[in-house]
């Protein structure tokens, strides 16, 4: 018989030794039991609490195309971690003449053998559902206390040794510099020129851009707020700006949004607002386009017209109205 093995590390606890000692022991076992391994399928720090799996859904393809009789997994828990996802996918393999095998958990044929396997795949997704649970709790705990749940390090602040914020004396000034400098008017992109001429970088190492600054400035951790999903602990975490500087900032960034648009049709689109269309009646605003060549096109566009909704009057080339 003809087997392939499957295995499986999440990134929790694991690392790569676990691959190999799980295909260490699926291979003893099909020595063992005669039976000849054609194949490995292994995906690298991947959940089994999830579907998700590249190289496990490219198994259950190819177990359609009759070159394998056996999926060995070291445990069943590498092959899914919930009952859901297990009985579908076994269902699959069985329709496609694969049967699945674990080479630790002897399991038999016999109706034993389906309570003992049903017990196998509760008590995977008991320990799943329990270690996330445990991983929420600590997290939790850790976000209460002001310290590092993970994810990207804000620019301006470092984390210590024992996981907690501190300001990071080198880049903690460009912050409040950033914050003021647009609360004094400045917009972002001048800011962001400001900050690459000076040769900061952003936490990636790469040069600042609209969106990291359009980012600092509405993150409510410069004010020392930490928040881990649904609470919100305020004074968590060393403050880099005030919250009065905070929330001046955030009501300009609310004002300016709608801003360049107006600019843009009193500068750009003289008629916008004036302009009716000749067909329906509808205003008729300005669009512009660029070329092959990229040469602007600027025109006004039927509002009707511009939704589908059955007028069809052309577009009129701006210059010439």
């Amino acid at each position: 018989m003809t087997a392939v093995i499957y295995a499986r590390y999440s990134s929790d606890n694991q690392r790569e030794e676990s691959i190999e000692g799980q295909i260490r022991e699926c291979t003893a076992y099909a020595e063992k039991n005669g039976i000849t391994i054609v194949k490995h399928y292994i995906d690298r720090a991947i959940s089994a609490k999830t579907d998700n799996r590249p190289e496990f859904q490219q198994m259950i393809k190819d177990s359609d195309k009759k070159l394998f009789d056996i999926v060995l997994v070291w445990k069943l828990d590498r092959f899914a971690r919930n009952r859901y996802d297990s009985a579908r996918y076994k269902t699959q393999l069985k329709k496609n003449g694969v049967k699945l095998m674990s080479a630790t958990e002897i399991i038999s044929d016999g109706p034993e053998g389906i309570i003992l396997e049903s017990v196998l795949e509760g008590y995977a997704e008991y320990y799943s559902a329990d270690l996330s649970e445990k991983v929420i709790r600590g997290m939790t705990e850790n976000a209460l206390k002001g310290k590092f749940t993970g994810g990207a390090i804000p620019f301006g602040y470092t984390i210590n040794a024992d996981r907690r914020f501190e300001i990071d004396p080198l880049t903690a000034p460009f912050v409040a510099e950033t914050f003021q400098r647009y609360n004094d008017g400045q917009t972002m992109r001048e800011i962001r020129d400001w900050l690459n001429e000076k040769g900061i970088k952003n936490q990636r190492g790469g040069p600042m851009t609209f969106n990291t600054i359009q980012h600092m400035l509405s993150n409510r951790r410069y004010i020392g707020e930490l928040k881990y999903r649904d609470i919100l602990i305020p004074d968590a975490i060393p403050s880099i700006v005030t919250t009065e500087l905070f929330n001046d900032v955030q009501e300009k960034i609310a004002k300016n949004k709608k801003a360049p648009a107006r600019r843009k049709a009193e500068d750009d689109y003289l008629l916008t607002t004036k302009l009716h269309c000749g067909c329906c009646g509808a205003l008729m605003f300005g669009e512009s386009g660029t070329s092959r060549t990229g040469e602007v096109h600027r025109y006004y566009k039927c509002a009707t017209a511009k939704k589908h909704k059955g007028c069809k009057k052309k577009t009129v080339r701006k210059q010439w109205l």
